[in-house]
């Protein structure tokens, strides 16, 4: 909600109605669209140091103090320094926020539902963007920042109502807290029946915690391959998903539907990408735990590189066909059509409607997986006395990236236009999905402590997809269920292929 806001506020503060305060020059307003961008990476720096000694459900709690803070500011602001304030309170809580939640979910999750459950962070990224979209076309911007106070107040009460991380718990030797938890996450089952899911956990934390640590060794674990392989597979994933050139159409839509005459207006396109981009997460949320994450990967990776270059080859296209067009001249692409309506567009060009079919494509397939992966991977491919850390830095360098990518944008399209930026995007994606093919294992439905192993060395996974043992018989699982010789609901080696 805080990344959509700046997009209604943008426009408010730059020609506001007579009765607002306040009104920002360009300069202003390019500190607005940045200071989120530029805050968060430090948030999720820090955000595995504050989620560790405090636990992943109360760092969670404490951060929504921030957010609240930001709205009240938000609503009151008399000034631009207002503004900033509350962006960075926004940008530096969003990045607090990413350790604790995405390790939460890897830690209470079973290994069949953490692929949905991850992905499901990204899709409400997007559905809390779409809800500031909503609430601009309704409200006034001051308004909304006042309802969105009521989203915070909610998380706060919500979180009250869960457990705290059993991983968490052990690994502070809070045993009888871990087994409640447990019981509670399982569907209020008895004790006996996550005996055995309590006892792995244990055992895990045992080999780590035999004496404790220097912090020459705390610094040398995040030296050993265990943390750095993981750590450049995520960093990576975000590599391809921030270049595969969704990032930039998302921020710029408006002006991209414009540089390549959209045949309708570009801000209902505009309406309709971000429509797409949540159908295409939720089709990523429905289909992970069945097809794996290997194969949506791939399709999408290698559709979003066949989207860019068709782009690419039609803006080329275009440019070579009307030199001599007086509405598509051979300047910079950035300069053609500023004033040419809709209509115009599709008279001139009749086949401006396939840029725009591309790119809604294009926000449809990177959702579906590349832009998923890395959120998903986060949570799991850590191992246990790194994952919190890990979580925080990983993102640190994925939203870099998206700062670089917005940030080069304009100046790629000055230097190469519109055929060589997509050009480069479409490379990178076909070459991320080449380079994923050897270096992504399927880590859907594996135990975490078989994906630690995997990138410890110590053994590694197969690419096959597993999933959870269906009931053979109902009467059977109730009677093991009562002699507490096994939970159902634990996902450790009893799986099949």
């Amino acid at each position: 909600m805080s990344i959509g806001f700046s997009t209604i506020l943008i426009p408010a503060v730059k020609e506001p109605a007579e009765f607002e305060i306040l009104h920002l020059n360009n300069s202003e307003i390019s500190w607005i669209s940045s200071i989120n961008q530029i805050v968060v990476p430090a948030g999720c720096a820090v955000s595995g140091a504050v989620a560790t000694p405090l636990g992943r459900r109360r760092a969670m709690q404490m951060v929504t103090l921030p957010f609240f803070i930001a709205w009240l500011i938000f609503y009151y602001s008399t000034s631009t320094n207002h503004l900033y304030g509350a962006l960075f309170l926004t940008g530096l809580a969003g990045g607090l926020l990413e350790a604790p939640v995405l390790t939460y979910v890897a830690e209470v999750t079973q290994p069949y539902l953490r692929g949905i459950l991850s992905a499901t962070s990204s899709m409400s990224i997007i559905f809390g963007v779409f809800t500031q979209f909503l609430f601009g076309l309704l409200l006034y911007w001051r308004t909304v920042a006042l309802v969105n106070i009521i989203f915070t107040v909610i998380a706060l009460v919500a979180l009250c109502f869960i457990p705290e991380s059993p991983h968490w718990l052990v690994a502070k030797k809070r045993h009888d807290d871990a087994k409640k938890s447990l019981q509670w996450l399982r569907g209020w089952t008895s004790p006996q029946a996550v005996e055995d899911e309590l006892r792995d956990i244990q055992a895990l934390y045992k080999r780590k915690k035999v004496q404790k640590e220097t912090f020459s060794e705390k610094i040398s674990t995040f030296l050993n391959r265990s943390f750095l392989v993981p750590y450049f597979l995520v960093s990576y994933s975000f590599f391809v998903g921030h270049f595969s050139g969704m990032t930039t159409l998302q921020t710029y839509a408006v002006s991209i539907f414009q540089m390549l005459e959209a045949p309708i207006d570009k801000y209902y396109a505009t309406l309709i990408l971000g429509i797409l981009q949540l159908l295409g997460a939720g089709i990523c949320v429905l289909l992970v735990h069945y097809t794996g994450k290997r194969p949506l990967t791939f399709f999408s990776t290698a559709t979003a590189g066949i989207c860019c270059l068709l782009v690419a080859g039609y803006d080329g296209y275009i440019k070579i066909h009307s030199v001599d067009n007086s509405t598509l001249n051979s300047g910079n692409s950035i300069q053609v059509n500023i004033t040419v309506g809709p209509s115009d567009n599709a008279m001139s060009n009749p086949y401006s409607w396939m840029p725009m079919t591309l790119l809604m494509m294009l926000a449809l397939v990177t959702h579906t997986g590349i832009r998923l992966l890395p959120w998903i991977l986060i949570g799991e491919v850590f191992s246990a006395k790194t994952r919190s850390s890990g979580a925080g830095l990983a993102s640190a360098i994925g939203y870099i990236f998206g700062f670089l990518t917005n940030k080069m944008y304009i100046s790629m399209v000055d230097q190469f236009s519109i055929w060589g930026t997509y050009s480069f995007y479409g490379f990178v994606c076909l070459t991320g999905c080449i380079i994923f093919y050897f270096i992504l294992p399927e880590t859907e439905g594996k135990n975490l402590q078989d994906i630690e192993n995997h990138f410890a060395g110590v053994k590694t996974l197969t690419n096959e997809v597993y999933r959870s043992k269906k009931r053979q018989n109902v009467e059977t699982s109730k009677m093991q269920d009562l002699k507490g010789t096994s939970n159902p609901t634990f996902e450790g080696d009893n799986i099949i292929q």
